[in-house]
């Protein structure tokens, strides 16, 4: 086995055990398998305020918002890996993902221990495209961290109420895998 990791996944959907939060659910039993140390955040019920682009969280390490959001910063700056699990609404990832990746500016000027990025995505619509604008947000936050990368992306498509992706075996068995072999 690879080096014990600490893996931090972040459930985005507002809809608690949404379909993509299946997925990151079957992403953390993989990795605990694996062995890793793996810490799940929801923000199902988390209260992430929108980014003022003030920049002060450069100087200081941390957001003068007193919200869920800085909490969760913290805790990605010194995870291994980090995974984004995230419905797909409007082709792109959905607000709460994106609201909390825009609050992550403390984290640009300090030494940030992730190097490996994992997305898991559903979407209602049966088309693998559908993600690609999510894929596409992800790897240009990534590129504001040159250290790290986008590891892997599960594209769950055509899938839409709650409880239809425990109907697709083959795609929960890819994400179990991910997981493990993080």
């Amino acid at each position: 086995m690879n080096k014990r990791k600490k893996v931090l996944i972040i459930s985005t959907t507002r809809r608690k055990n949404g379909n993509s939060a299946v997925l990151a659910q079957e992403f953390a039993r993989g990795a605990r398998d694996a062995g890793h140390e793996v810490e799940y955040v929801s923000l199902a019920d988390k209260s992430i305020n929108f980014c003022i682009g003030c920049f002060a969280c450069t100087a200081t390490e941390k957001c003068f918002m007193n919200d869920d959001a800085s909490a969760t910063v913290e805790k990605m700056r010194y995870a291994d890996v980090v995974v984004f699990a995230t419905p797909i609404y409007s082709n792109q990832m959905c607000g709460s993902m994106k609201t909390l990746l825009d609050r992550t500016n403390p984290i640009y000027p300090v030494n940030y221990c992730f190097r490996e990025i994992y997305l898991l995505t559903t979407a209602a619509v049966d088309d693998e495209k559908v993600p690609d604008g999510a894929v596409t947000g992800i790897q240009n936050w990534i590129d504001c961290f040159s250290k790290s990368e986008l590891k892997g992306v599960i594209r769950g498509v055509g899938i839409n109420a709650i409880g239809e992706a425990e109907k697709h075996p083959e795609l929960l068995a890819k994400t179990y895998e991910m997981g493990k072999n993080v």
